[in-house]
């Protein structure tokens, strides 16, 4: 699988576009551009290396992610998918939350609701739905043959922060020793921030030190 990491937004939110080496399917990860030229500088990766974009994939429902679905998918005309947790976080309920943080835009309604254990396809290539609550209720993480998408779960040296309204300290935990447990060598791709790897984050990451390992 290929992975281009884009830096979108007013919050620095990296939205990803994996793809598929054998087929050139390709998926979008949490598309947090807000305006005009952010949203084209990944078209044009897109149309550039002849990927075909098979879906939106949030991460969670926060607007610094999903801001971008409506454009990605009137473009692409492409399914959004997003965990039932966070689902009401789209749609005309997410509209306020996206306007007190000045977001010029919203996301359409999810068109997929995912699940634990469920599997994302881009062509030969599958990533495993992995529920990591904490920052949000319906936070996942994508887990692939070598690497994971973490969302604002696990970034390099921190964690997302859990004093939002829907946050949970204690879920945070569970979810991050699920993410602990992944073998070290595993690419971690954050929502925020550098690239990482789960074995650098066990070493350095207080919060990891935190859960014993």
């Amino acid at each position: 699988m290929k992975v281009q990491m884009f830096t979108v937004g007013g919050f620095s939110t990296n939205c990803y576009v994996a793809s598929c080496e054998k087929t050139a399917e390709a998926i979008i990860v949490d598309p947090g551009f807000d305006d005009y030229l952010g949203a084209e500088k990944v078209f044009n990766f897109i149309t550039e290396n002849s990927l075909t974009l098979k879906s939106i994939v949030n991460t969670h429902g926060h607007p610094d992610h999903t801001c971008g679905n409506g454009r990605v998918r009137e473009r692409f005309h492409v399914p959004i998918l997003i965990h039932e947790d966070d689902a009401h976080l789209l749609g005309e309920s997410g509209r306020a939350i996206a306007e007190f943080f000045s977001f010029q835009s919203c996301s359409p309604v999810a068109d997929r609701l995912l699940h634990d254990g469920d599997c994302v396809k881009l062509g030969k290539t599958r990533l495993k739905v992995v529920h990591t609550p904490g920052h949000s209720a319906g936070g996942i993480s994508l887990v692939g043959d070598k690497e994971v998408f973490t969302g604002d779960t696990l970034f390099a040296g921190s964690i997302g922060r859990t004093d939002f309204p829907e946050s949970s300290e204690d879920n945070m935990m569970r979810s991050l020793k699920k993410l602990a447990d992944l073998p070290n060598d595993f690419v971690v791709y954050p929502g925020h921030g550098p690239v990482t790897s789960i074995g650098e984050e066990r070493r350095c990451n207080p919060f990891l030190q935190r859960l014993g390992l």
